[in-house]
């Protein structure tokens, strides 16, 4: 078995699709208006309309409801990340500021459109490199100016 995506269902998916590629700087794919996907070197943060839930049953997932999920992007310099999606157009609400958690990780957590948690981690102890196999830096989100 392979884990290759999330999908977040959300009532506007052009809005929150633009939101996840101005934080991650990956382009979305749209195939349908009701579905894009951003896909990753490790997986894929798929968004599909509401709509879309009616071909897998109605009522089996609905927009702007997750209050226990969190979407972890793994970014090299979360404080430089910070001040980055501060200045995007529609800055997120952030959580949390940039805050190095008891198991190594550097974090910053923000809500997207939709009010899903969003965690950009850093891992800045060596238990916490090893325990992620982080060798190598990795490469952030392109800066973007406002």
């Amino acid at each position: 078995m392979q884990f290759v995506s999330v999908r977040l269902i959300t009532g506007d998916v052009a809005r929150l699709a633009a939101f996840y590629e101005q934080v991650t700087g990956i382009a979305a794919r749209r195939p349908a208006e009701q579905f894009a996907e951003l896909v990753g070197p490790s997986c894929t943060l798929a968004i599909g309309s509401a709509e879309t839930m009616a071909l897998f049953g109605t009522g089996a997932a609905v927009p702007a409801s997750n209050r226990s999920a969190i979407l972890e992007f793994l970014v090299e310099d979360v404080d430089r990340e910070y001040d980055r999606v501060r200045k995007l157009p529609a800055p997120p609400e952030v959580v949390q500021r940039p805050t190095t958690m008891p198991w190594g990780n550097r974090s910053l957590l923000f809500r997207d459109p939709d009010g899903n948690l969003v965690n950009l981690f850093t891992p800045v102890t060596e238990a916490a490199r090893a325990r992620l196999a982080v060798q190598a830096p990795v490469t952030a989100a392109p800066s973007h100016s406002s």
